[in-house]
């Protein structure tokens, strides 16, 4: 019996991984993310899920042409390239419409910059 970890079993070309550098090197505030206050996020449950997770998250559903955020709920816990993506966490559905909903144009933006990105500005 071998164990391999998440880490293994990710390609070094695997999208994934460059939709995580992609975003870690962006400045949130810039592209108009807007955070939820302190007070608004809840104190018990699930770890705090980040900003950037829901950009990758919803980048990662970008490109895979995954529109619902039931769907993309289902897959962060089954797949294991979201898995991998989102560090082990997964938010549930409510919380990822919630972001789409309150950060529009910061979406609009964070795609409009990555198909600029892969077409080297054109």
């Amino acid at each position: 019996m071998s164990f391999s970890s998440l880490e293994d079993s990710i390609s070094s070309d695997n999208e994934v991984r460059f939709i995580d550098a992609f975003v870690d090197k962006l400045d949130l505030q810039q592209l108009g993310v807007q955070s939820l206050t302190s007070s608004e996020k809840k104190k018990d449950g699930r770890a705090a899920f980040s900003d950037a997770l829901f950009l990758k998250l919803y980048l990662y559903a970008y490109l895979n042409g995954i529109r619902s955020s039931r769907k993309l709920e289902r897959k962060a816990i089954r797949n294991i390239e979201l898995q991998w993506l989102l560090q082990g966490l997964h938010s549930n559905y409510h919380s990822i419409a919630d972001f789409r909903k309150f950060n529009a144009q910061a979406l609009q933006n964070l795609f409009k910059l990555f198909v600029c990105f892969l077409t080297d500005g054109r």
